[in-house]
């Protein structure tokens, strides 16, 4: 059975006893602290990479390679593997997909040669694949209808992952050695145990299903608008995700140089344009179901313009001030993309996650990188100019298609 009941089930899932949405609740934070699991995991790489360029003797190609590797991976497999699993739901396979970045995980804490890092690079990359397009149907079906909040809360999920992995490789990687990467393992087991049960759940959901009338869904636009809408989503993340993987990355540096503070001021703030951006994504999804996922895109590209165009010449408190507002207002619209995407093509969440969670962020880090070597280039001041107009792509939400009146005409011609 394909996956055509993924919008049908919120609507019993909505009118379900207290206890069925708790259970539902209880799902979704469920896949949102398995997020968290996963995208530790993901972080870990990239945060030890000094330690293993010293004790491996790596050049910067090589580190390069590892990068890519893990992109490869991590972000291009994962709109295949939606694409797999939307026409064959596999409930059981995320503990699998955690079981393979566990097994990444070993091969980095011992690997006793460079091609081995690269083995172990790819194993974090194929569980990341497999993970985000089905923990994302997952979060879809627990929903109850309010997809805008599930999005958000399994979001939230992997950017608190993101956000301290780096210290948690500060703090134990570094002053313990290659070796105690192995220790995250621990992590990685109690995510499969809870993947287990979350695949159990959703079993059970798609057997009770089983017997129900299957329903078409057919999109409510041609083909043609579709793809444009898709093309249209997939740069607005892009971009979206280029401006704030190019704070993380480049931030500090640029507090650094520009107002002369010290390293532990810079990664405060830091922490508060990251932490901005997971309430961000947080709020952007409650805000979502109820104002509706087009206006809350609107806002987010026309609220943070006055912000990140007047960011390279503000002063240091401005600086501060300005990045907590652009991570809160930016982040807000990531969820709603998910949810506006999964909308415009029914049916077809896993693909949607793939496209969105894996492709698109993983080219948004490429472009991220690129900006890196323009840095070198023309200085870190140049770059946060250059970015400070890259929301303005988010104008082509212009060519979005109204979905309220979609469902609107969806409605009279049921009736009707």
């Amino acid at each position: 059975m394909t996956d055509t009941t993924a919008t049908t089930v919120a609507t019993p899932a909505a009118a379900s006893h207290t206890s069925a949405q708790a259970t539902a609740f209880t799902v979704i934070l469920a896949v949102s602290f398995c997020h968290c699991v996963n995208d530790i995991m993901q972080s870990l790489l990239s945060a030890i990479y000094p330690l293993l360029k010293d004790n491996y003797g790596l050049d910067f190609w090589q580190i390069g390679l590892l990068t890519f590797t893990f992109q490869v991976t991590a972000s291009l497999l994962q709109p295949l593997i939606g694409m797999v699993t939307d026409k064959r739901p596999m409930p059981y396979s995320l503990p699998y997909g955690m079981a393979s970045s566990l097994i990444g995980l070993i091969v980095l804490a011992y690997a006793g040669h460079y091609s081995l890092l690269l083995i172990g690079a790819s194993l974090i990359g194929i569980g990341s694949a497999i993970f985000h397009p089905e923990s994302s149907r997952i979060a879809r079906f627990a929903s109850g209808g309010r997809f805008g909040l599930a999005q958000s809360l399994f979001q939230v999920g992997g950017n608190f992952g993101q956000a301290i992995g780096p210290l948690l490789a500060a703090f134990i990687v570094v002053p313990f050695g290659q070796t105690s990467i192995a220790w995250f393992a621990a992590g990685s087991l109690i995510g499969i145990i809870v993947l287990w049960r979350v695949g159990g759940w959703y079993s059970r959901l798609r057997a009770s299903l089983a017997s129900r009338e299957a329903v078409g869904f057919v999109s409510p636009f041609p083909r043609r608008r579709v793809m444009g809408a898709l093309a249209v989503l997939t740069l607005l993340v892009l971009t979206k995700n280029a401006y704030i993987a190019s704070l993380a990355s480049y931030y500090t540096f640029y507090a650094i140089d520009k107002f002369g503070v010290s390293v532990q001021m810079s990664q405060v703030m830091l922490f508060l344009f990251l932490g901005a951006s997971a309430l961000g994504i947080l709020l952007g999804g409650p805000f979502g179901d109820r104002y509706g996922q087009k206006p809350m895109i609107w806002f987010s590209i026309v609220g943070v313009l006055p912000f990140t165009l007047a960011l390279p010449y503000a002063n240091f408190e401005w600086t501060m001030v300005l990045t907590v507002l652009i991570g809160l207002i930016l982040s807000s619209a990531f969820s709603n993309i998910v949810v506006f995407a999964q909308e415009l093509v029914p049916g077809r969440v896993g693909m949607i996650a793939g496209i969105f969670f894996g492709f698109a962020f993983g080219m948004g880090g490429i472009a991220a990188a690129v900006l890196g070597v323009v840095a070198d280039l023309k200085g870190i001041d140049f770059v946060f100019q250059i970015c400070s107009y890259l929301p303005l792509l988010g104008l082509l939400t212009v060519f979005l298609p109204n979905m309220k009146e979609a469902r609107k005409l969806k409605e009279e011609a049921t009736i009707g």
